[in-house]
C-alpha cells in the first residue's frame, strides 16, 4: 500500500475532517491535548469558514474547526511553510474563533474556551526541546494564569519528533508519527494498528482508495509545497552569498585572494572577478 502524504492540507482534512470519520479526530485530539486520556467523548466538525460578525474584518478558513462535548472550540491547522506573518495569523484566527461565538448584546459569560492546536512541519521555538507546547495568558513577571483559561495556543512541532517505529509507546507517540511518517510506510505498522482510530486513518490515505481528482489534487498541493521550499532555499543561498561577497568586497586590500577564499566560503576565481570589477 502506499498512503497519502498527512501533512498536505488536502490529506490533512481528509483523514481529520470528514464527519464521518469524527472517531479519527476524536482519537487524534485526546492524544494531542489530553495525553491521551479519553477526555473527548464527542464532538461536531464545524464549517472551517469563519464570517466576521463586524463589516470589514478579514475572512478567515481553517483546516479544521470542531466543538467538543464540553463546550470547547478546538481550531486545528497543519502548516508545511514556515511563511511571514504565520505567527500572527495563529493568534488572530484564536482570537476571532474566541469572539465570534457571541451574537450582538449576547453576554460575555457565554463565551466558551478556545484551543488552537498548530501542527508545524518546521521548528517554531529553537529554544524548547518540547514536541509538544502549550501557551496561555500568565502574568509577566510572576507567571500567574490569566483569571480565565480561554485562550490556549497548542503546538506539535513534528521535526522535533525522533522516535522511531519501535520506541513508541504512548497514543500520543503514534499519532505524532502517522503525521511524520505515514507517506513513507508500505503497510500499516503492528504496532499502530492495534488502535482502530489510526488503523482507520491509514485506511483512509491509502492512496489506492482516492479518485483520479483527489489524486491530482494532491499532486499539485506537493509540487507546490517543494516548489516554495526550493524557493526559500534558493533565497537563503543567495542571502549568505550576497553578504560573503560583500566581507570579501572589504577584505580584498587586506588579504591575499586565498586567505579571502578561506574567511568567506568564496572561490578564487569569484574573488578574481571582484577585484577587477573594482
Amino acid at each position: 500500500m502506499r498512503f497519502i502524504n498527512p501533512k498536505t492540507d488536502f490529506a490533512f482534512k481528509k483523514i481529520f475532517g470528514d464527519e464521518q470519520n469524527k472517531d479519527i479526530l476524536i482519537s487524534f485530539l485526546n492524544a494531542i491535548l489530553y495525553q491521551g486520556n479519553s477526555a473527548i467523548e464527542s464532538l461536531e466538525i464545524l464549517n472551517p469558514y469563519q464570517p466576521p460578525k463586524i463589516r470589514g474584518v478579514k475572512d478567515t478558513y481553517l483546516d479544521i474547526r470542531a466543538k467538543l462535548n464540553n463546550e470547547q472550540t478546538v481550531i486545528i491547522e497543519m502548516q508545511v511553510l514556515n511563511v511571514e506573518g504565520f505567527e500572527k495569523r495563529i493568534l488572530y484566527n484564536a482570537a476571532k474563533a474566541y469572539s465570534i461565538q457571541l451574537d450582538t448584546g449576547a453576554d460575555y459569560t457565554l463565551l466558551n474556551p478556545v484551543i488552537a492546536l498548530t501542527i508545524t512541519d518546521f521548528e517554531m521555538f529553537p529554544n524548547l526541546d518540547k514536541v509538544i507546547s502549550r501557551f496561555v495568558l500568565k502574568e509577566r513577571d510572576y507567571l500567574v494564569d490569566y483569571l480565565i483559561y480561554d485562550i490556549e495556543l497548542v503546538f506539535v512541532e513534528l521535526p522535533k519528533f525522533g522516535k522511531k517505529l519501535e520506541e513508541l509507546e504512548t497514543l500520543t507517540d503514534k499519532w505524532i508519527y502517522f503525521l511524520k511518517n505515514a507517506k513513507s510506510l508500505e503497510v500499516v505498522p503492528e504496532r499502530m494498528g492495534d488502535v482502530q482510530a489510526i488503523q482507520k486513518a491509514f485506511e483512509v490515505a491509502n492512496r489506492a482508495e482516492l479518485t483520479r481528482e483527489e489524486l491530482e489534487d494532491l499532486e499539485h498541493q506537493e509540487i507546490y509545497i517543494q516548489d516554495q521550499r526550493n524557493a526559500t532555499i534558493k533565497a537563503v543561498k543567495q542571502a549568505v552569498k550576497a553578504k560573503a561577497l560583500e566581507i570579501a568586497k572589504g577584505l580584498l586590500d587586506v588579504l591575499d585572494e586565498a586567505t579571502i577564499s578561506q574567511t568567506t566560503g568564496l572561490s578564487i576565481e569569484e574573488i578574481q572577478k571582484l577585484k577587477q570589477a573594482r
